[in-house]
């Protein structure tokens, strides 16, 4: 989700006016993908390198996030959709891991949607953070180096337990991955908008999705005749 700050720029407004109207596109998107039964949406909302942006933006993004949380439970809640979070969430605010804590429990038994935040998040880290924990077992005699297949890895990352993204979409015009699911988007399908993310709508996912749709997908294969 990116393009907050240039979207305020260009209105002369401060930042955080534009992670604030960013917060309504990720409603939108969120009640979207749950309208059209989308199994799992996961949302780039907080990078590990956004921890060196000024203390103030990243003070106003927490309280952003915090009231989000509060204002999207019961949606979450009644829409039937689960909550997930990846990253160093550890790093978060206690107030904020507190409400992050708090929502992830009361959704925990919803089935129709995974709707996970990638907070405080870098897929770099992430992969350190498997190879540490596969190097210990290793040490400790639980895993056969010789064993470790990409099935073990995908399970000692984050995100396991969800299925790996069909789609990928970023926002803003950057043609880059930005440090986001280096592993787990290996066959995903790539589109990159030039839409700054709080002018991003219902209307354009709807557009990308039909697009993917024809897509041919064939994983290093062929398709059969």
């Amino acid at each position: 989700m990116d393009g907050n700050g240039r979207w305020a720029k260009k209105r002369l407004l401060n930042r955080i006016n534009g992670h604030e109207k960013g917060a309504e596109a990720v409603r939108t998107v969120v009640r979207t993908a749950r309208r059209l039964n989308i199994d799992a949406l996961t949302l780039y909302a907080f990078s590990t390198e956004n921890w060196q942006r000024p203390q103030s933006e990243i003070s106003g993004l927490m309280l952003l996030l915090r009231r989000f949380l509060e204002s999207e439970r019961q949606t979450l809640i009644d829409k039937q959709i689960r909550l997930n979070t990846i990253g160093e969430t550890d790093r978060l605010p206690d107030a904020v891991r507190d409400k992050l804590l708090a929502v992830i429990d009361e959704t925990a038994e919803n089935t129709k949607m995974t709707l996970t935040l990638a907070l405080s998040y870098g897929a770099r880290t992430e992969i350190v953070h498997m190879a540490r924990q596969i190097a210990a077992a290793a040490k400790f005699g639980t895993i056969d180096p010789d064993a470790v297949t990409e099935q073990i890895v995908a399970d000692h990352l984050y995100t396991r337990g969800l299925p790996d993204p069909d789609l990928l979409i970023r926002t803003s015009g950057e043609q880059r991955l930005s440090n986001f699911l280096l592993w787990q988007i290996a066959y995903a399908e790539l589109v990159f908008t030039p839409t700054l993310w709080p002018d991003f709508g219902e209307a354009e996912f709807i557009r990308i999705l039909s697009d993917y749709q024809n897509r041919e997908r064939r994983f290093g294969g062929v398709l059969s005749p």
